[in-house]
């Protein structure tokens, strides 16, 4: 393990304990929450050493479900993909891209990622469905919204997000897992906690719909190091995790 890394499985074991307390507080199953290593700027050797931790994490708790690996940037997504590959195709890991998706990148996306969790428009649904088609192969997709407004976060407006769910949700070699959003930047937890229950909301009216394909859209991936407890207090069924797991971000070179 590289020198960077040691301290990865405790940090990670310390995620894992407030995941689980936050989840017993709001008198849920622990088990009902994931966490999604979070990878941006780190490197492959620093990736390879989370996953590695959350599979023996994984493997005493008898959980045989894959790690979930998420990046933010499809150069990022690629380049790492060589070094996961043995996991994924396994089935050990899964590979997301958790960050905003062109339309010109879907083909680089598709030849690397297992899911997309940032699908927010029609057009990029119909990108990546006609890629699928093509291939043969189905990809498990979330609906990005934007629940804060926040002009800085992608996403669908909540105001469209049960039409685009419907979308994506009848178009072939797409399968509709759930929703995605980021927490408003704010110090107001109950603006936060607003948010996250919007997103809920969103999810549960898509499922109440019966309209073809939202009968597995029930995932809502919401929460971060900052405010996990916040999402898994309004039903959270993964968390994003970075910092906490890996310490600061190194700054990207060049």
């Amino acid at each position: 393990m590289p020198t960077e890394c040691p301290g990865i499985p405790a940090r990670l074991a310390a995620v894992h304990d407030r995941v689980a307390a936050a989840a017993r507080a709001a008198g849920r199953d622990p088990r009902e929450v994931r966490v999604l290593l979070a990878t941006k700027t780190q490197d492959a050797e620093t990736v390879l050493a989370g996953v590695r931790a959350a599979l023996d994490l994984a493997d005493a708790a008898g959980d045989d479900r894959p790690v979930l690996v998420g990046e933010n940037r499809v150069q990022e997504l690629v380049a790492k993909a060589p070094a996961l590959a043995e996991l994924v195709g396994s089935g050990r890991a899964e590979a997301h891209l958790i960050g905003h998706l062109q339309k010109n990148k879907v083909n680089q996306v598709l030849a690397s990622a297992t899911a997309v969790d940032s699908v927010d428009s029609v057009a990029l649904a119909r990108a990546l469905s006609t890629r699928c088609e093509r291939d043969g192969r189905s990809l498990d997709v979330l609906v990005q919204v934007n629940v804060s407004g926040e002009d800085s976060k992608s996403g669908v407006a909540p105001d469209d997000a049960t039409a685009l769910a419907a979308e994506v949700a009848g178009l072939p070699g797409l399968r509709l897992t759930g929703f995605m959003t980021i927490g408003a930047r704010s110090d107001d937890e109950a603006l936060v906690r607003a948010g996250f229950a919007r997103l809920r909301g969103i999810r549960d009216e898509v499922l109440a719909s019966g309209a073809p394909g939202t009968a597995t859209a029930r995932e809502l991936s919401m929460g971060m190091t900052g405010d996990l407890e916040l999402a898994v207090a309004e039903g959270a069924t993964v968390v994003r995790i970075g910092t906490a797991v890996f310490g600061a971000r190194p700054t990207p070179a060049g």
